[in-house]
């Protein structure tokens, strides 16, 4: 399948119809996704035509997912959400789980949404379906992002992937600089903050030197991290950054 006017832009003066209230409930779940990228993916997921199948990896509490969920519904479209629920602190395992399960109970999704539990890295191999949306906000390593764009393998030239902490975790741009900026197979489109949005393709030089145009970005969204670490708050402020959280 081929989306639906796949060039429309990110970030429409005007925005899609139902969003608001879809965003309204979205974003009293907690996570790290902007208005912008929540406008971002629920037009991508507009785009789709109907029978689609949406795959995201990464849905901590289910914020993103909730956006999907709700486009892909209006399109007749369906979602798999890839996310292993690790133990621990910093991830928060069954417990945000718990809570992703419920919020997509509360938000009536259950029947469009199919939650896979599972490492993404250890289901890509195994995994046979089509995909014809990609959203990539799992683990941000080199590594594990360079495996997840392995999922665009299960895509048809037009398909769209979205990546988040783009240009602002090092990992993920890393992985971009080394294996989508030299390839013949993503063009850059745009992004809303930091979560930039690709097409299957075969890009051109003007493609590459957008890519190239986001170091500046990348640098500032560096230094801001340095900062943050450093209890450097006042500084951050200074540079236009508000929060106690890295740029997202």
């Amino acid at each position: 399948m081929v989306a639906k006017d796949s060039s429309v832009q990110s970030g429409d003066a005007v925005e899609a119809a139902g969003f608001a209230e879809v965003w309204a409930e979205a974003e009293e779940i907690p996570g790290w996704l902007t208005r912008a990228q929540g406008l971002s993916l629920y037009e991508a997921a507009l785009r789709q035509p109907a029978g689609a199948h949406i795959v995201e990896i990464g849905s901590h509490q289910g914020r993103s997912t909730v956006v999907l969920g709700a486009a892909a519904r209006q399109v007749g479209a369906r979602v798999t959400a890839i996310d292993p629920f690790v133990e621990g602190r910093l991830f928060g395992g069954t417990p945000t789980r718990d809570r992703f399960e419920a919020n997509i109970a509360r938000h009536r999704l259950a029947d469009v949404v199919t939650l896979r539990p599972e490492y993404s890295t250890r289901l890509r191999p195994v995994w046979t379906e089509g995909i014809d949306l990609l959203y990539i906000d799992g683990k941000h390593d080199y590594w594990t992002f360079s495996d997840d764009l392995r999922w665009s393998r299960s895509m048809q030239p037009g398909g769209e992937i979205l990546v988040h902490d783009c240009f602002s975790s090092i990992g993920v741009t890393l992985g971009v600089t080394v294996r989508i900026l030299p390839t013949g197979r993503y063009i850059y489109l745009d992004r809303a903050g930091s979560l930039a949005r690709f097409r299957l393709g075969a890009p051109t030089l003007r493609d590459r030197a957008r890519i190239l145009r986001e170091v500046p970005w990348f640098a500032r969204n560096f230094v801001l991290k340095v900062l943050l670490r450093l209890r450097l708050r006042p500084v951050a402020a200074a540079l236009g950054h508000a929060g106690p959280y890295d740029p997202f």
